[in-house]
């Protein structure tokens, strides 16, 4: 697509198009796994640098995270918190953006073409309950435009997206 042609002035007008549309869609549906899945199915058709986007949510029964709603390939099941980018960016309570996934500590290569990364924590009344990760086959795809309308879009749409 264009958005990384064009700069990221191209990248910042499709957040502010794609956004919109998100909350029109999962506004009247109560399922929280088809508002998840539509949340990452219109994200990965509308970024062609995300190879990968998906949820992982907290799982108590195994203190950990677990594969949710996701579009792309086959990915981990389950990962351990302070593991890897997913389980840092839980523990953390943090986004984080890496530019060279090669780069951090620990990284888990669950795809092994994935070469930057952004992982934005979900709160749900000041308790964080999963991560949504973002991954991209270009080194340095994702920078503060995607940390920030990405934590705008979780901010908006955690009511919707909670498992009972």
């Amino acid at each position: 697509m264009e958005e990384l042609k064009t700069g990221q002035g191209a990248k910042e007008d499709l957040y502010e198009q794609l956004l919109p549309q998100i909350y029109s869609v999962i506004n009247d549906e109560t399922n929280p796994i088809a508002n998840m899945a539509n949340v990452v199915a219109a994200l990965k058709q509308t970024f062609s640098y995300y190879s990968w986007v998906g949820f992982y949510l907290f799982d108590k029964t195994s203190n950990g995270l677990v594969l949710g709603p996701f579009q792309g390939k086959i990915a981990c099941t389950r990962i351990a918190i302070g593991k890897g980018v997913c389980g840092s960016s839980y523990q953390k309570k943090e986004t984080i953006v890496v530019s060279d996934v090669g780069q951090f500590p620990g990284h888990i290569f669950c795809d092994g073409d994935s070469k930057s990364e952004i992982v934005v924590p979900i709160f749900h009344e000041n308790e964080i309950i999963g991560v949504l990760d973002v991954d991209s086959h270009d080194y340095n795809s994702f920078n503060d435009i995607d940390k920030k309308y990405l934590e705008q879009l979780l901010h908006h749409i955690t009511h919707k997206i909670i498992l009972s």
